[in-house]
């Protein structure tokens, strides 16, 4: 039987043409083994299939298939396609489709590198090595530093094919009023953070940054100036009970929320959970590897265990991963990630009409709610695993 014999014409026939035909069907039996729904696996061929009619037509050898060909695909072809129904053109989910193709390619044997890889992509590699290695940064402060050298990079290779060297004192001034442009006042400390240390990276191949060191300026930010926001505990009440039954994975979302209301965790924390971090006898939580790169020990209150239980009792799928809170729908057998934890009270905020969207607020209410009982800015730092009290003083000053 014809392997594309079940999808539209047009995909049908695109595939056909394409050297990755003998492919495809290995392509949808890992779909299927990752359960994806029959439809999600349809539009992901349907995808592929629009990648590879791009790439047949403008000459791309599939045999050195990387991801600056997939980038080009979606940054250059999709937002001026013209291409017949049906297409996907949906950035999100052709490059969701295309992830799982270039994991297919490898598991067959069949990816083989270009002679010239992505310098850019090397580059981000060696530095977030470097960040996790050698700083101990956490994964999300690595992300957002990459992000940002990742769009110097780029920019600067528009005009300099040696992108990777050092930039010019008039380069980085450039870049940084381009951000500025389309960012918030709030993130220009985080842009200047994230170049310098870059700089300061660089310096390991022996360039001299001192000279670019001053161009980068950061913003006036008065530690204690502020005092930040917190519900009340009638907010915190309609929060936590904006998680009626019919709402999907509605217990994973209210264990999650509990996690950061009673225990103050961090997104990634909640993400880091593990089954083997709960002791339920002892009625405590350990916590890997947070601020301060230590661990930690917590007592685990019973509401907390309680929507945990009920969570993995009722809700949880059977998977083989060892972390609390994982994915419900494909693919599974992988835990979440820090955008569900986002998602997830930002999506509670709207359904109780409460007029917030940042997540740290729940840890400044705990921090306040401690305060308000007669606890000491001691015991809130020690709660929230803060380094050093100035942190914890900022509560104290309301």
């Amino acid at each position: 039987m014809d392997a594309f014999e079940s999808f539209h014409p047009v995909p049908a026939a695109w595939l056909r043409e394409s050297d990755l035909a003998p492919l495809i069907p290995a392509y949808v039996c890992r779909l299927a083994s990752r359960h994806y729904a029959a439809n999600t696996v349809r539009m992901y061929v349907y995808g592929v299939a629009h990648f590879a009619h791009w790439a047949r037509g403008h000459g791309v050898d599939l045999q050195h298939l990387c991801d600056a060909v997939v980038r080009r695909f979606i940054d250059e072809h999709l937002p001026h396609c013209t291409c017949p129904s049906p297409v996907q053109r949906c950035r999100h989910q052709v490059r969701a489709a295309l992830r799982q193709l270039l994991i297919t390619l490898a598991d067959a044997g069949g990816l083989i590198n270009s002679d010239q890889p992505d310098a850019v992509e090397e580059q981000l590699q060696r530095f977030d090595s470097h960040m996790m290695h050698a700083r101990g940064l956490a994964e999300t402060t690595r992300i957002r530093r990459l992000g940002v050298v990742r769009a110097l990079l780029r920019f600067r290779a528009v005009d300099d094919p040696d992108a990777m060297a050092a930039p010019s004192a008039d380069e980085l001034r450039r870049f940084i009023a381009l951000e500025l442009l389309r960012i918030s006042p709030a993130s220009a400390s985080s842009l200047a953070g994230a170049l310098r240390a870059y700089l300061r990276f660089l310096t390991l191949d022996g360039v001299c940054v001192d000279h670019l060191l001053p161009v980068i300026a950061s913003p006036a930010h008065w530690r204690l100036a502020t005092l930040p926001q917190t519900l009340s505990p009638t907010e915190v009440a309609r929060l936590l009970d904006a998680f009626p039954p019919e709402l999907p994975s509605h217990l994973r979302g209210y264990a999650m929320v509990r996690c950061l209301v009673d225990l103050g965790l961090l997104e990634r924390e909640v993400v880091n959970l593990e089954l083997d971090d709960i002791d339920w006898e002892a009625g405590t939580l350990r916590i890997r590897k947070g601020k301060s790169l230590r661990l930690d020990v917590l007592p685990l209150p019973q509401t907390t265990g309680r929507a945990i239980a009920a969570y993995l009792r009722s809700e949880r799928p059977t998977t083989v991963n060892r972390r609390v809170f994982v994915r419900h729908v494909a693919p599974t057998d992988e835990p979440i990630r820090p955008d569900v934890v986002r998602n997830t009270v930002r999506l509670a905020y709207r359904r109780s009409g409460l007029p917030y969207t940042r997540v740290h607020i729940l840890r400044h209410t705990l921090a306040s709610r401690v305060l308000e009982a007669g606890g000491t800015l001691k015991e809130v730092a020690d709660m929230l695993r803060h380094r050093d009290l100035d942190t914890s003083m900022i509560l104290r000053q309301g």
